[in-house]
């Protein structure tokens, strides 16, 4: 069977062909903790025992166009439950997809669910102020938890997340996709194996321009902040995987052009980064225009990049001598639920556990703590399992 994420570089049929597809393919398999043979091919990895169910909790955008038809691509979880606080859309959800009215819940008859057999885990797709509550419940229901990035809106919240998790025994992830797509991949295979060298400098962007003005995305207390924690946090997070390393020091700077618009989130930051190794990082997200959507990452021997980065579809890249990076797509959120499936059935830890999403925050608060104070942030030491 001819691979769906067959390299362009080589030709189709020869030796070298196959000698890098079947060495590339081990290496993703190992980066996602999973067999080569799904990761060459998501969609034809079965499993072989009755699939998981999951119940979604929040039912607005990405629910409804990524991870509801991501869900029917899925080998190892299928949706089995909905919560909202909208009737309407609980009804037109058990339409579409023949969802038991006794798997449908409100957030105040969320508990329940701890009842409930068929659910075995709970996405939380809401806004961030809300990520914490709802995974803390869903853990003590007794439910494993796949809770959408950012993690919440304070590392202190990431922490009780993960502590509720544990005392419930239950298995916690977040939903950072990229981890899970091959070009990133390919790219954290470079990066691993020193293929350009050492890596000495990565440029990382994310951004777009925000539509409405009153939705929650614009609203503090719902979101946290503005860019940075809705799309700069894939320029962190790819410097983080990358580099395999956490941030020392960070700095930052944040610009508006509109402040009554962005008058309780950011609009645009840039920030640098240095790691332990010397790696120096400079990064960008911002909400006031497009086409930011890049990662660029310089070794002492050469260079990878892709452009457009994090989109859910349409990434590609090259490099400086090793041609291009350029895999048929995949469905970003399938791969990260049957991963997330995997993980619980085999009792083991997610490659991006809450204490990812943790890492994640610690920078972040430190990004705008350099921004309040004006200064270079000396970032809280390295998170371990045995600090929490």
């Amino acid at each position: 069977m001819r691979s769906a994420l067959q390299n362009s570089g080589s030709k189709p049929g020869s030796r070298r062909a196959f000698v890098k597809k079947t060495a590339t393919s081990t290496v993703l398999a190992s980066a996602l903790g999973t067999t080569p043979f799904a990761i060459l091919n998501p969609q034809a990895a079965r499993s072989d025992g009755n699939k998981l169910g999951i119940a979604l909790v929040g039912l607005g955008n990405l629910a409804t166009h990524q991870i509801a038809p991501a869900l029917a691509k899925t080998k190892h979880v299928r949706l089995a439950g909905v919560v909202s606080g909208t009737p309407s859309k609980i009804e037109s959800w058990r339409n579409q997809y023949g969802i038991p009215a006794k798997n449908c819940y409100s957030y105040e008859t969320y508990d329940r669910i701890a009842d409930n057999p068929e659910i075995d885990i709970i996405y939380i797709v809401l806004p961030n102020s809300m990520h914490a509550e709802y995974t803390i419940r869903a853990a003590r229901s007794g439910k494993h938890v796949l809770c959408e990035k950012p993690m919440a809106n304070s590392a202190k919240d990431c922490e009780e997340m993960i502590t509720a998790c544990r005392q419930a025994k239950r298995r916690l992830a977040i939903g950072y996709r990229c981890q899970f797509e091959p070009h990133h991949l390919r790219c954290l295979q470079f990066a691993r194996e020193r293929t350009f060298g050492a890596l000495k400098m990565i440029e990382a962007g994310f951004g777009f321009r925000i539509g409405d003005p009153n939705q929650w995305r614009l609203k503090h207390r719902y979101a946290g902040g503005g860019a940075l924690m809705d799309v700069g946090i894939y320029a962190l997070q790819a410097c983080r995987y990358l580099s395999g390393e956490e941030p020392t020091h960070i700095a930052a700077m944040e610009t508006k052009t509109d402040p009554v618009k962005f008058s309780e989130v950011d609009e645009s930051i840039t920030w640098t980064m240095t790691f332990p190794s010397g790696l120096n990082c400079y990064c960008s997200t911002t909400y006031a225009l497009s086409g930011i959507n890049r990662l660029n990452a310089h070794g002492d021997q050469g260079w990878f990049r892709l452009n457009p980065a994090f989109s859910y579809s349409g990434i590609t890249g090259t490099t400086s001598n090793a041609g291009p990076i350029h895999y048929s797509p995949i469905d970003q959120f399938a791969a990260e639920l049957d991963d997330f499936a995997i993980c619980v059935r085999e009792d083991r830890e997610s490659k991006v556990s809450g204490l990812e999403g943790l890492k994640d925050l610690r920078a972040i608060e430190a990004i705008y703590q350099s921004i309040r104070t004006g200064r270079t942030v000396q970032v809280a030491e390295t998170i371990s399992d045995t600090t929490l």
